[in-house]
This record gives structure tokens, sequence and C-alpha cells, in this order.
């Protein structure tokens, strides 16, 4: 459906301020504004900032109906390119931002500002449900949009239990290495086998009154209690049983993944396909680097935009992909080695230069549609799982934090489209899998499930009867609009 002009309705989108979570929030804020919303698109200064240096000064409030605006994170001013700490921003984001988000609803809805229709809604992160109580004071509608998985939130949900039962905080910290995490959580729906290792990765600490913890309790898993609906980015079949167990104790659920695959069937000439959310500059010459490349004969290699590794992890990686003698394509952040300048000795590029390329950055979603790529190292992030699903690409995991962990276990375990690699694995192990991923009977299976999978999510998004398409129309009539 599109909305009739004369309705006006206006939805204020504020998407937690970390790279993984502004793309799909821009996604999701793109198909209302194609759909007829005016859209206000609420980043913090911060990352404003970053996105004007990566996009350049005239990328931004290009189109009348798509605007964006700013509110202080509550940080100390950086000027640095890099995703701030993630627990400095649950808590300051909690402490600080309602105020001044108020304010901004009270200009929005100031009548002097020309062709800005009132305020109808809010879509706001889960992470950020301060927005819950502006809502109620404005009395329209909140939709909290978690932009992870629905494995992953039921990851969170099970938090208060593990420590009603005394499961976490961990005693001591060599409860991380002496085969405690491998103890099974037995009543999780959908969840079957999972262990305690697998689940969000907040639980691995000693702290009674560890801040990310207790954040995702109270801000995360209660308050989504109080939304007007939940929004996930993923595809009913792919988490059903999750899916249907959160749905008799939450709110309303609208899954309407995977969102690229909706955002696809917007017309290309569209203007809103100029309003980008990179915040790292792309760099160029990737796509056309994999031109030249055989089909499903490159790696591509990538963390995301917040895992950190050591020097020797990152030595480690770097010989695997070479012993491999495999092609590659290989993002490497800056700041991906902690602490440290991200650099591969001289011995690597040496060996590895006819067949690999190290980027930046790089446009992730169209490089996983390339034909050229055939596996995809990943931090398991929940955008770049659901990119690699539509590619229909087959994945080694080395999740890093947060519900990482738990995507990488449905991937193996759920799903059949990945392999994890252990945390600390070395050149000889790093090497065996990526050939297993290219060469090897189980990269062939998973090459055919996530070609599945890819299918499933076309279909699921493709207009008049998919799932994912037929849940957007119903959220947008059902809740956006009341």
């Amino acid at each position: 459906m599109v909305v009739s002009e004369k309705t006006h309705p206006h939805a204020v989108c504020v998407p937690f301020p970390a790279q993984g979570h502004i793309n799909p929030m821009l996604k999701l804020a793109k198909l209302l504004n194609y759909k007829g919303f005016h859209i206000t698109f609420v980043n913090t200064e911060y990352n404003h900032n970053r996105l004007l240096k990566s996009r350049g000064p005239d990328s931004l409030n290009c189109i009348p109906t798509f605007r964006f605006e700013t509110i202080p994170d509550g940080l100390p001013p950086s000027d640095a390119d890099t995703t701030q700490d993630v627990p400095s921003l649950c808590h300051s984001t909690k402490k600080t931002c309602l105020a001044p988000f108020q304010q901004l609803l009270c200009k929005l809805n100031n009548t002097s500002l020309s062709n800005v229709p009132p305020v109808t809604c809010i879509i706001s992160d889960c992470i950020m449900s301060f927005t819950l109580k502006a809502a109620q004071v404005l009395n329209i509608p909140n939709v909290l949009f978690w932009t992870a998985s629905a494995c992953g939130f039921m990851g969170y949900v099970q938090y208060r239990d593990l420590i009603e039962k005394g499961l976490v905080p961990l005693k001591d910290l060599s409860y991380l290495t002496n085969g405690y995490m491998d103890t099974v959580i037995d009543w999780i729906p959908g969840m079957e086998g999972i262990k305690l290792k697998d689940l969000p990765s907040f639980i691995r600490t000693t702290d009674p009154d560890d801040i990310m913890v207790n954040f995702a309790i109270g801000e995360v898993v209660e308050n989504a209690r109080n939304a007007s609906a939940l929004i996930f980015n993923t595809i009913y079949d792919l988490e059903l049983e999750v899916l249907e167990a959160l749905s008799s104790t939450y709110p309303p659920i609208y899954t309407i993944g995977p969102l690229q695959l909706l955002l696809n069937q917007v017309p290309p000439d569209n203007a809103l396909s100029a309003i980008k959310s990179n915040l790292w500059k792309e760099q160029p010459g990737c796509l056309e680097w994999l031109d030249t490349k055989e089909p499903g004969s490159v790696v591509y290699v990538n963390f995301g935009s917040v895992t950190v590794m050591t020097e020797q992890q990152l030595v480690e990686f770097g010989w695997g992909l070479a012993n491999s003698k495999r092609n590659f394509l290989w993002v490497i952040r800056p700041d991906l080695v902690t602490g440290e300048s991200a650099i591969l000795p001289p011995e690597f590029l040496l060996e590895t230069k006819e067949r690999g390329l190290q980027a930046s950055w790089c446009p992730q979603e169209q490089v996983l549609r390339h034909p050229a790529i055939g596996g995809f190292l990943t931090h398991s992030g929940w955008n770049s799982t659901m990119e690699s699903l539509c590619g229909g690409v087959p994945m080694l995991c080395w999740p890093f934090f947060a519900e990482q962990q738990t995507n990488c276990w449905s991937c193996v375990n759920k799903w059949g489209i990945g392999m994890e690699i252990d945390s600390d694995a070395d050149r000889d192990e790093i090497e065996k899998l990526i050939r297993e991923l290219m060469e090897g009977e189980k990269g062939k299976q998973m090459k055919n499930k996530a070609i599945e999978w890819k299918f499933l999510g076309e279909k699921a998004t493709i207009a008049p009867n998919g799932s994912s398409h037929l849940n957007l129309e119903r959220l947008i009539t059902e809740v956006l609009l009341t």
C-alpha cells in the first residue's frame, strides 16, 4: 500500500548509534517514505558527523520528505572515526537522550515549520527504548525495532532465568575455560541443545551489577513489553519456533526481513537510492576486482564494524587465507586490531598479491551478491548473516560478542549454512576450514542450504503474498496509522 498524500503520517526513526543498527533502520525508513510517510531520521551528533565525512555534505536532506536530525549521545566529544564503546553508549543513551529527544519532537511538532507534518509515530531501536516515555506523552504509537535475530532476542530473554537459577554471574573467571560454558540450557523453545557459551556473550561476567546484563534485562527485554509492536528483520519461517514462543508474551510481532530484498523492489531511479548509511568511506574497485574472478572462487572476509582482534589473530587469519591458496577480498578496518594498526607482514602481501585484495570498507550487500563470492568469513553479525543468506553464500563464523554467538550457533545447528571457527584458531585450522568451505563436501552441503534459504527470503518479500511483504503492510495499517 501507498499512503495517501492527504494523511501525511510522520514517522520518527531512532537507531542505536552503531553501523549495524543504523543500516536496517535506514532501510525501513526508506520503505516507509516510499509508501508515503514523512521521515525524520535521528542520528547522534557523533555519527551524523561521521556520515557527512563519509558521504559528503550534500548527501543528507536531499529529499524534502526525508530529513535527518540529531541528538547528543552524552559521551565526551571525539573526532575519531570508530564505533564508540557499546556499554558506554548503552549507559549514556539511557541516561541522557530522553530530554533532547523530547525537545526535538517539540520542534518537529511546531506548526511554524513548513512542510513538516506533526509526528504520528515513533520507530526506535529496542536498545533506545527511552523513546517509549516520549511516545506516551504524545499518545502516539512507538514500535520497537529489534535489528538482530529473533534467536538473539530470545537469548536475552533468558538472562533473568539464568540469574535466578544461579548459572550467572560466573563464580570466577576460570569458569570461562574449565568447561562450565558448555552447560546445556534445555528450556528455550526452538533452541534445543544450545549451550551457555552460545547465548549472548554479556553473561560472561563475574559482576552481579554488570552494566550490559542489567541493561539487557531492563531496557530491552522488559521495555519491549510496553511497545505498540515489535519488528524483526528476519524471515518468519527461518525462526518460526522462537517467534511463536515470543509472541505469547510480547506485543504483536512483525517479521519484515530481509529488508534489503523488500527495498530492492523500490524502483532504482527513486531518489531514495541516493541516501546511504555507511559511516566509513567505501574503497572503490572491489566490485571491479571481483569481475575478474571465476564464479564461486573468492572468499570474502569482513568482521563487521565493532569486532576487534589481537595482532596475532590478524596474522593467523592472514596466513590461513594465504595457505588456502584461495582468492580473497578482505575488509580490514583501521581500528580492527586492538591498540595497534591493522598491518599485515610484507611476506603475506608478497605471497598473496596475485589473489588477494584488501579494502578498508566496501559495499557488502553488492559483494555478497556477486557471482565470484564462494564463501564468507564473518563475525556473525545479523546484518552480515542476512546479507549472506540473501546472496546464497555459506559462512565460516567467528563470533565476537553480544548475540553473534547465538547467530553462529543457529547458522551451524539450525540452518545448516555455517561452520564455527574457534576463537583462538591458528592458521592451520583456518586454512583447513577455508578449504572445506570452498571445495569440501560440507561446504557443498552448506551452499545448497544457503541457496534454499535465499529462495525462501525472496519468496517472503515478493508481493502480493510474501509473509514479510504482507507483514509490512499490516504494520502500517494496524499500528503506524492508528
